[in-house]
């Protein structure tokens, strides 16, 4: 039997079962909680994580929003490998500043993105 349709906001069932392969921070935004709110206004689901922290998903990517020390957020999560421009699209609409990093399976850096 095939695996239902993800429903809007749920991360597909090809990349449930990846390690974290995308990390980064957003430089500035030392609050979690208006990003997250972005993100869900785009249409991505929104879960708090812990006191501060968010996790924002959609059919291709789920990362975790946190505060870090200082005024930064961590980003991390897994994600569509070929949609990671598209991450650095959505950052860029919301006129945050950012640096993005994508590895594979391995640990490898493949990728990095800065806006």
């Amino acid at each position: 039997m095939a695996e239902p349709e993800p429903k809007p906001g749920d991360l597909a069932p090809q990349w449930r079962d990846l390690s974290n392969n995308v990390y980064g921070i957003l430089h500035g935004h030392g609050d979690a909680a208006p990003i997250a709110v972005r993100f869900e206004r785009h249409g991505w689901s929104l879960r708090s994580s812990s006191w501060y922290g968010y996790e924002v998903g959609t059919t291709w990517c789920e990362v975790e929003l946190e505060p870090a020390d200082g005024p930064d957020v961590l980003l991390n999560g897994m994600m569509d490998p070929s949609r990671f421009t598209d991450l650095a699209a959505l950052l860029d609409r919301f006129g945050l500043s950012y640096t993005l990093e994508m590895y594979d399976e391995e640990g490898s850096l493949l990728r990095e993105m800065r806006g």
